[in-house]
């Protein structure tokens, strides 16, 4: 007995000799001292937004200044009356809304339905063809860019003028579904219990049942998520609106913005304000779907390929 209790007694003290600085020093640092690291990282991600306020509201000889004035002498926010004035803004506005919105719709119905289809159906190439399909997120844009052009410009000569080049459509069709939009949602879909399903089976319910009264509820998280990303990444597209569009009256917020960049000279100011009115659907859509990302993200990390 007297063996087996001496190292309990030593165990004993040295747990506890550990734990008396280890409490010292959560008494002095409420928080661990790797998080020391995030201060200066958060500094260098927010400096380049708050340059973008402080230019919002200069005036050209102060945004052109240099070394930059980052304390303005004179506060200006006439220059976001001005970019709204000086282009059609908010036209442009709307335009970049109607196709994040209907992007997101189609990308919701579309990328569900695909991905619902790899997860229960078993069919002739459901591997092949969901590798081929996984196999497109490695080609770059600038390979795919002259096929999309081409096939655009095809169906709105051929089959619609609405989605052909210099409309509206052509913003949409393209990624109307996404392959990593049909990749997360046949994730989530695999981690979802079959018996949830059976059940409606037997009692007589068809599989679009199924999947709208059962699976679709259960899906809010990756649809919340899979909505945010894709509203982001059209919001933000500017390589194919510049390729697919030339009229100013299509044009998309990016495009349109670009407009303030001259030859020769750039209005600044007006270009920076013009931007920060941009960010604040982004900045809406994050903070409405942000409670959402980690638990979808979570959850189709579950399942296996």
């Amino acid at each position: 007995m007297s063996a087996t209790s001496a190292p309990a007694r030593g165990d004993t003290l040295s747990a506890a000799s550990g734990a008396i600085p280890a409490a010292r020093r959560r008494r002095r640092l409420p928080f661990s001292p790797w998080h020391l690291v995030l201060i200066p990282a958060s500094v260098a991600l927010l400096f380049p937004f708050a340059w973008l306020l402080i230019t919002s509201v200069e005036t050209s000889p102060e945004a052109l200044h240099f070394p930059p004035i980052l304390i303005p002498h004179t506060i200006r926010f006439a220059n976001y009356s001005d970019a709204l004035s000086s282009a059609p803004f908010v036209h442009w506005l709307l335009n970049s809304a109607v196709v994040a919105v209907v992007t997101v719709l189609c990308n919701l119905v579309l990328c569900t339905l695909a991905g619902y289809a790899f997860a229960r159906f078993r069919f002739l190439g459901r591997t092949a063809l969901f590798a081929v399909i996984m196999a497109t997120l490695m080609v770059p844009f600038q390979v795919t860019m002259i096929p999309w052009f081409v096939i655009t410009k095809w169906l709105g000569v051929h089959v619609l003028a609405g989605v052909g080049i210099n409309h509206i459509g052509a913003l949409i069709l393209p990624n109307a579904a996404t392959a990593f939009g049909v990749f997360f949602m046949r994730q989530f879909f695999r981690t979802l219990p079959l018996e949830y399903e059976e059940s409606a089976r037997v009692d007589g319910a068809s599989r679009l049942t199924v999947l709208i009264r059962i699976v679709l509820p259960l899906a809010t998280p990756p649809l919340a998520t899979l909505a945010a990303l894709t509203f982001l990444d059209s919001w933000n597209n500017f390589l194919w609106p510049l390729i697919a569009v030339t009229s100013t009256n299509q044009m998309t917020l990016p495009l349109g913005l670009a407009t303030f960049q001259g030859a020769h000279a750039t209005n600044w100011p007006l270009l920076m304000a013009g931007n920060v009115m941009s960010l604040i659907p982004m900045l809406v859509v994050f903070f409405v779907a942000q409670r959402y990302f980690i638990r979808s993200v979570a959850a189709t990390g579950l399942a296996g390929t």
